[in-house]
C-alpha cells in the first residue's frame, strides 16, 4: 500500500494546483467584463537580446547545426542508455543477476523489486515508463551494489521526477530500516539524497546494512542500493551517486 498512497500523493498534488488555478479564473471573471469595455493596451515587446538560437540570422537555406552532447542531455539519453551506467570500481567483480538482460530490464521485471509489483505497474505505465537498464557488482568480502537508470516518455507527467520523489517520500517514515532518516543532498543533482539505513539484525545472521541514493535528471531516474555485512559509509553512496549523476 505505501506504493500507492505515494503515487497517489503525487497526483492529489496536481488536482490540489488545478483547482488553485480554477478558483482564480472564477473569482476574476467580473474583473474581466470590466477590461473588455476598455481600449487595449499595447503588450510589451516580446524579444529578448541573447536568448536566441543561433544567436546570429542565419543565411538562406541554411540551418543552425545541431546542440552536442554537452548542451543538450537529451543527446546522451536517446543513445544506449546502458552507455551512461558509472562503471564498476577497480577490484570490483561484474554481477549477473537474473533481472538484467545484458544491462537491459524489462518493465515487469523492475516493477516485481517493489511490494506490491501490480500497483508499481501499472503506475509506472501511467507515467510513461520507457525503458531501464541496470548494473550490479560484488566488492571486497559481503559489498553488493545494484544501480538502475529508469528512463520516461516526455509527457506532462514527468514521470522521472514523479517516482523519484514517489521514492523519497517514504524513506524518512520507513520504519523497517531507514526511520526518522531523511537523507542528505547529493552534489550537482538539485534534488537528489543519499540515506544510510539502521542495520537489519536477526539471530544466527551477520548484520546486513543498506545505503541508498535517489536522483532524477530530465527524464531519467536513478535508483542506487548498497549492501554490506559492514558499515557504509555515507562517502562509499555519496560518491557514487554523484559520480551517476554527473553522467548523465
Amino acid at each position: 500500500m505505501e506504493n500507492r498512497r505515494r503515487r497517489r500523493r503525487g497526483r492529489t498534488t496536481l488536482l490540489i494546483a488545478a483547482a488553485a488555478v480554477l478558483g482564480v479564473v472564477a473569482g476574476t471573471a467580473t474583473g474581466y467584463a470590466v477590461q473588455a469595455e476598455r481600449e487595449p493596451t499595447p503588450l510589451p515587446v516580446l524579444a529578448q537580446p541573447g536568448i536566441g538560437y543561433p544567436a546570429k540570422s542565419l543565411p538562406g537555406g541554411k540551418e543552425a547545426e545541431p546542440l552536442s552532447a554537452k548542451e543538450d542531455t537529451r543527446v546522451r539519453t536517446d543513445g544506449d542508455l546502458r552507455k551512461l551506467l558509472v562503471g564498476k570500481p577497480s577490484g570490483a567483480e561484474e554481477a549477473f543477476p537474473d533481472w538484467l538482460n545484458d544491462g537491459w530490464m524489462s518493465l515487469d521485471m523492475y516493477a516485481l523489486d517493489f511490494q506490491e509489483p501490480s500497483v508499481m505497474f501499472q503506475d509506472l505505465t501511467r507515467d510513461g515508463f520507457r525503458r531501464a537498464v541496470g548494473a550490479s557488482w560484488t566488492q571486497g568480502e559481503n559489498r553488493e551494489v545494484n544501480i538502475f537508470l529508469v528512463q520516461f516518455r516526455a509527457s506532462y507527467t514527468l514521470g522521472a521526477a514523479v517516482h523519484a520523489e514517489g521514492q523519497r517520500s517514504y524513506m524518512p517514515d520507513d520504519e523497517e530500516y531507514s526511520a526518522g532518516n531523511s537523507g542528505d543532498p547529493i552534489k550537482g543533482s538539485g534534488n537528489g539524497r543519499y540515506y544510510l539505513y539502521k542495520p537489519e539484525r536477526k539471530a544466527g545472521y551477520l548484520p546486513l546494512y543498506r545505503a541508498r541514493a535517489i536522483a532524477h535528471r530530465g527524464d531519467v531516474m536513478v535508483d542506487i542500493n548498497m549492501f554490506d555485512t559492514k558499515p557504509i559509509s555515507k562517502k562509499d553512496i555519496r560518491t557514487l551517486a554523484e559520480r551517476q549523476v554527473e553522467r548523465l
